[in-house]
């Protein structure tokens, strides 16, 4: 298993502030599924 990493992929996986916006950008994606109704645990009428 020896996969050669670029100098930039390796730039990119050790810089904080990348992960940190991925994550934020994963959550917000996530929120956003869940309060279009695809969360199953409101059944609320309106």
């Amino acid at each position: 298993m020896n996969t050669k990493i670029s100098k930039s992929d390796k730039a990119k996986m050790k810089n904080p502030v990348i992960q940190f916006f991925k994550y934020i950008w994963l959550s917000l994606k996530i929120m956003f599924i869940v309060t279009k109704g695809h969360g199953g645990t409101r059944n609320l009428k309106q």
